[in-house]
């Protein structure tokens, strides 16, 4: 089992930055893969970003060049560094840990913080 807790969002104006921090515990922090989701109003939850635990990075197209994610397998954390931020990144975002065996996927999310790009 992997507990996540995410925390960071907030109220920003447009082009601002946010930093999205996900603590985890429970388990080996460092064999999971690691992701930010988001889902807009109305919207399904879709991939923002995401981290390998060997430590390669995939971006979805409409946040490449500005949200990097990193983690620190020593803190268990995650994090979501959001740049140049725009109206419609606004959601709530959702952290998640995943690996697969042989027999088994593991699949684990947090509850979510909201993040709202606004003047």
């Amino acid at each position: 089992q992997v507990q996540l807790v995410e925390s960071g969002g907030g109220l920003v104006q447009p082009g601002g930055s946010l930093r999205l921090s996900c603590a985890a515990s429970g388990s080996i922090f460092s064999i999971y893969n690691m992701g930010w989701y988001r889902q807009g109003p109305g919207s399904q939850r879709e991939l923002v970003a995401a981290i390998t635990r060997g430590g390669g990075t995939d971006y979805a197209d409409i946040v490449k060049g500005r949200f990097t994610i990193s983690r620190d397998n020593a803190k268990n954390m995650v994090y979501l560094q959001m740049n140049s931020l725009k109206p419609e990144d606004t959601a709530v975002y959702y952290c998640n840990a995943n690996r697969d065996t042989l027999t088994t996927k593991y699949d684990y999310w947090g509850q979510g913080t909201q993040v709202t790009v606004s003047s």
